[in-house]
């Protein structure tokens, strides 16, 4: 049973919503002029429901551009005011909460880095207890999904119940093509433990280059996700932060229109049944793998007490290499991912090994 939340759903804060969510705009507002002609040209794009823009822009290292600062907030209430979008900016910390209220942004989202820490996130749910705002939370740097599902429990004990959550990606641990490893299992299983709660995608921030965004994007409702987060400029070449991962307004619109959007559910009976047959044969063979598994660990268990009794340890590095070398080449050849494959077979040794040196420990 998932985590029971009171979220309100996107259309209680933006009634006029009738596609999924997109949220465009700027990596970082340079200038008012810059500001002003690309909301009025995403404003066009009917498909855009709120206009976001950086305002404070924490970097990895000082010395690149920082965000133009407070002022962009004023620049933002002037793209509500003239084209009827909401608008929205990133806070770090709870001073950018106070500004961000205090002059009436609709949206507020937590960066990533923030997310990461309890302190700033409390301190931020403190600014906002007892307000109707917004609030939209970047999962943290590293896969915690704890963490990240943490970050809403201190929001919502403020009282607060626009909640969104963004996927944006986390810092990867090795090269990679994408700016962000994507890793969708933690956003499947942030859906489980809160399936009422809004999620949408950045693909800007996982890519870092354009050419990526749209397969991102289109994996992103593949899975079901409620929106997209995707920066947007009037001319990314001479954008002062994040110029390859952004858009024009006319290529964002390009995009989007090539993206297929796919539905929760269907009214197709036939579908459904179909459906519920293959679901059923997935849980027939769900059981088997199950009973099988049982069968190695007794055997694992076997090898274990065999092993004691001839005071041999229960870890044989040389025997772990054969396995995963033969099960990953077996699996590849039944057209299984080589990655699983070995993901699945190291989790089934550590526990056999587990269990044998519990074995060999007992009196």
């Amino acid at each position: 049973m998932g985590l029971q939340i009171e979220i309100n759903p996107i259309k209680h804060w933006l009634p006029q919503i009738n596609n999924p969510l997109i949220i465009a705009g700027p990596c970082s507002l340079e200038t008012e002029e810059q500001t002003m002609e690309t909301a009025r040209m995403l404003a066009k794009d009917h498909r855009v429901f709120v206009y976001r823009g950086g305002v404070w822009k924490p970097r990895t290292r000082p010395g690149s551009f920082e965000g133009i600062g407070s002022i962009g907030l004023k620049w933002l209430q002037m793209v509500r005011e003239e084209t009827g979008m909401p608008v929205g900016t990133e806070i770090a910390n709870a001073q950018h909460a106070e500004e961000a209220l205090k002059a009436g942004l609709d949206v507020l989202w937590i960066g990533a880095r923030s997310t990461a820490s309890p302190f700033v996130v409390q301190e931020i749910a403190d600014v906002v207890q007892g307000t109707d705002a917004v609030v939209m939370v970047k999962n943290p740097v590293n896969p915690d999904v704890q963490l990240w599902v943490g970050a809403f429990e201190r929001l919502s004990r403020a009282g607060i119940k626009n909640l969104v959550a963004i996927h944006r990606g986390f810092t990867p641990f090795r090269e990679t093509e994408y700016r962000n490893y994507p890793n969708w299992k933690t956003v499947i299983e942030l859906r489980r433990i809160m399936p009422n709660l809004p999620i949408i995608c950045d693909p800007s921030h996982i890519g870092g280059k354009r050419e990526y965004l749209y397969d991102i994007s289109q994996k992103a409702f593949d899975m079901g996700m409620d929106g997209l987060m995707i920066e947007s400029h009037r001319d990314p070449s001479c954008a002062l932060s994040d110029k390859e991962q952004q858009l024009t307004p006319a290529d964002l619109a390009k995009l989007l229109d090539r993206l297929i959007i796919r539905n929760v559910t269907t009214d197709n009976k036939q579908f459904e049944n179909q459906l519920e047959l293959l679901r059923n044969r997935i849980d027939a063979l769900d059981r088997e793998l199950l009973e099988v598994l049982s069968s190695r660990m007794e055997i694992a268990r076997q090898i274990g007490r065999y092993k004691k009794e001839n005071n041999v340890t229960a870890f044989q590095v040389g025997r772990f290499s054969e396995i995963m070398e033969k099960r990953v080449k077996l699996g590849e050849s039944l057209n299984l991912n080589g990655h699983l494959v070995h993901q699945l077979f190291q989790h089934i040794h550590e526990d056999s090994v587990r269990m044998q040196t519990e074995i060999m420990d007992e009196e």
